[in-house]
């Protein structure tokens, strides 16, 4: 199994079903659940052709997806990935045999996707631990908030030093 160190991207291992694949993208984490045979689940753009939908940065900002059920190969393309099952230590794996029946019945819909709130990450690990969990998508809302919160800082200071200025001797 390959480590969970971001910086380490030698080559993966060999996937069981069930295990957490996070493919990596030129500006994002794409992440996906081995089904095993070489294939995997994942989220894709509900308007874009399978093919498109693989690299597409469009699908982050997509409001639907469809899940399906492609060859890993395929998926990954030119990009590199690696087996991460990185939650295993605070959340426990449903049963194999639970995951791969949940992901099947999956396979073909539409559902809804939210960069921040139900992303891919979200989808795979609810499928492995019955909980959607998604550091990237921590990551993100904690900067946004730090930006917001530095723009509201310096929408006072500028409100309070013109204020200042404007003030009569």
């Amino acid at each position: 199994m390959a480590t969970n160190d971001p910086d380490n991207r030698d080559p993966p291992g060999t996937p069981q079903p069930g295990d957490l694949i996070e493919i990596f993208r030129p500006a994002y984490q794409h992440w996906a659940l081995y089904l095993g045979d070489g294939y995997i689940i994942n989220l894709t753009p509900v308007d874009e052709s399978q093919t498109a939908a693989i690299s597409s940065v469009k699908s982050v900002f997509s409001r639907k997806a469809v899940v399906r059920m492609q060859l890993l190969k395929e998926v990954v393309g030119d990009d590199s990935y690696r087996i991460n099952n990185k939650y295993d230590d605070h959340h426990t794996p449903l049963p194999v045999d639970d995951i791969i029946q949940r992901s099947q019945v999956l396979i073909g819909q539409e559902v809804s996707y939210d960069l921040l709130g139900s992303n891919c990450e979200h989808f795979v690990t609810l499928l492995r631990y019955g909980e959607g969990v998604s550091e990237q998508a921590t990551r993100a809302i904690g900067a946004i908030t730090l930006v917001t919160a530095a723009a509201s800082a310096f929408s006072v200071l500028g409100l309070v030093n013109t204020r200042s200025r404007n003030r009569p001797l």
